[in-house]
């Protein structure tokens, strides 16, 4: 078949699967949209000649550094619709300075925060129709950077590639509305002190697999892991930030290399703060979460959702959820900016025209 005739019927799959998308009843399925965007690296580690490419099958080399020594990264981000049909982002070079944080830590060339944002703009407004309608759900934005290069002994690729394809998915979590029920993990940390569990790096998931898909045989939502060297202190839940609630007081632990720099994060320990309450990144254990009257969750996939339950062992402890709680306030307060329900004054949402 002529190049053009497959580039003919793939446009034609993809008009008729945006036909009969059915926006109020969005998951987490894939669904694949019109474009992604794409750049390499030159010899000389910048970036250049970055291009939106429709989407589709990438080829790359067995001899890559991302196939054989898991040389990755990857970010998460999402474009939100307003009710007055607008589409915004949220931060987005809070994730190009992580982005750069993760590139230094795997030795891969990244592009600058200018090249990041422009290159999330361009593939936001080629897929803008697949925004869904305000308060129908996001497009996710997955940008990766990997080592494309080839080599053949232990070392970093000699060019990287800067990737990014997005995806229309719902505003339930993984498909489920109800709080979080966590299983506290007291045997397997997620991440060590001098590795890469504070990067976005590719390969620290995988490896969790396993026991967040037993948790979740045994009707968990997820894991809840603590640190490596003591087991007692509260980390992460698998791929979101935690937060306990005591009081007046709200905490979540440091991030000190074990831990993700998260921009939902860090965004609500600033928007904490500004409420008036006593907002602060500290080690605390898994029997202060057990005392905890609220625990929440953030990140970008999970947003800010609140957990109505954790299991240590063979003790379960419920907190407070739902209506007249901290975590409902700071959740309705981040959203509305996000969605542009509420007046951005602090310069975190990027429109795109």
């Amino acid at each position: 078949m002529a190049a053009s005739s497959t580039n003919a019927a793939n446009d034609n799959e993809t008009e008729e699967r945006h036909a009969k998308m059915d926006w109020d009843h969005l998951s987490y399925a894939v669904i694949p949209t019109d474009y992604m965007y794409m750049m390499k690296s030159n010899p000389d580690g910048t970036f250049s000649d970055g291009a939106l490419v429709p989407f589709g099958t990438i080829e790359i080399n067995p001899h890559s550094s991302v196939l054989n020594y898991g040389q990755g990264l990857f970010e998460g981000m999402k474009a939100y619709r307003t009710p007055t049909g607008e589409v915004q982002i949220f931060r987005p070079e809070e994730n190009a300075f992580r982005m750069q944080m993760g590139a230094e830590r795997l030795l891969m060339a990244a592009p600058s925060v200018e090249q990041y944002v422009d290159a999330i703009k361009q593939v936001v407004r080629a897929n803008i129709r697949w925004v869904p309608p305000h308060g129908k759900g996001t497009l996710y934005i997955r940008p990766l950077l990997f080592g494309s290069g080839s080599v053949m002994g232990i070392a970093p690729a000699p060019q990287t590639t800067f990737l990014i394809f997005t995806n229309p998915i719902g505003n339930a979590y993984k498909g489920s509305s109800a709080s979080l029920s966590l299983l506290v993990h007291d045997s397997l940390p997620r991440a060590f002190p001098g590795g890469t569990g504070g990067v976005k790096n590719i390969s620290n998931y995988s490896p969790v697999f396993q026991v967040v898909k037993e948790a979740k045989c045994k009707g968990f939502s997820d894991v809840l892991f603590l640190d490596a060297v003591e087991h007692k202190y509260v980390e992460e839940v698998s791929s979101c930030n935690a937060f306990i609630v005591k009081g007046n007081k709200i905490s979540t632990s440091p991030t000190l290399g074990t831990i993700l720099p998260g921009i939902t994060r860090k965004s609500i320990l600033q928007l904490a703060l500004e409420l008036g309450y006593q907002a602060e990144e500290r080690r605390f254990s898994v029997d202060e979460l057990l005392e905890a009257d609220e625990v929440f969750c953030t990140g970008t996939a999970v947003s800010i959702s609140d957990v109505c339950s954790a299991t240590y062992k063979d003790r379960k402890v419920e907190f407070k959820t739902g209506e007249n709680t901290v975590t409902r306030k700071l959740s309705e307060m981040i959203r509305g900016i996000q969605n542009g329900l509420t007046e951005d004054n602090r310069g975190w949402v990027v429109k795109i025209d």
